[in-house]
């Protein structure tokens, strides 16, 4: 049986990461460590509460039984982070803290939630995609036995929307046709569901690659079409 941890636990993502490793028998043991306790509980959930970020990565060594999987859903937005510079240092400085400690405690398999679309031409100049994509390439330079990055598209299903008007556009895409809204993002669900999906699959050897790049196609296939609990 195999022990994840999870930052980013009371996150969007980062939430349905945790109840899925919850619902599931593949997990015997979750970890989180987080600002605030996350709502979840159950009997195989260890929540430890820390308000210092920087300390997170230096947490992951003392967590037992070890993690062999890793989860990193951490995000905030330019607005709640107070601008772009304390937003880079959530974003993009603390992911790749956590991904090296990660790396340094043992860790197999490190998942990441990034996003969907930074790589192109127009949008890769933009501060947001560079924090993306800087952690995505640390990922990949670390070189785990695997690493999983998911890049999902506009994350639905909010309880507290970043962005209300936006997401209430693409939440209503369905109404011109499914095919048209999965083109565009998904359920926060899904995308948790597939995360770890994708985890299990790389647990059992079933990955197509080391570093391995699961896009928004994929991650309403694992997440959704193929999920099975």
């Amino acid at each position: 049986m195999t022990t994840a941890a999870v930052f980013g636990c009371t996150g969007a993502v980062g939430s349905q990461i945790l109840a899925t490793l919850l619902a599931i028998e593949a997990f015997s043991s979750v970890k989180t460590v987080s600002r605030r306790l996350p709502n979840a509980q159950s009997p195989k959930l260890q929540a430890l509460e820390e308000g210092d970020i920087s300390k997170w990565g230096g947490m992951i060594p003392s967590l037992s039984p070890k993690p062999s999987v890793v989860f990193n859903a951490v995000g905030t937005t330019r607005a709640t982070a107070g601008g772009i510079q304390n937003q880079w240092k959530i974003d993009h400085d603390l992911c790749i803290e956590n991904a090296k400690a990660a790396k340094e405690a043992g860790v197999k398999t490190y998942v990441f939630i990034s996003s969907g679309g930074t790589r192109g031409f127009i949008f890769s100049y933009v501060p947001y995609s560079k924090m993306k994509v800087g952690v995505e390439d640390t990922i990949k330079d670390l070189d785990f036995d695997h690493a999983i990055i998911l890049r999902p598209g506009m994350i639905l299903g909010r309880e507290k929307p970043k962005n209300a008007f936006l997401e209430y556009i693409f939440a209503n895409l369905n109404k011109l046709g499914q095919g048209v809204q999965d083109k565009a993002g998904a359920d926060q669900t899904i995308i948790g569901r597939a995360a770890v999906a994708a985890a299990r699959m790389a647990e059992e050897g079933k990955a197509p690659s080391k570093y391995w790049v699961v896009e928004q196609a994929d991650i309403l296939k694992f997440g959704r079409d193929e999920w099975k609990e």
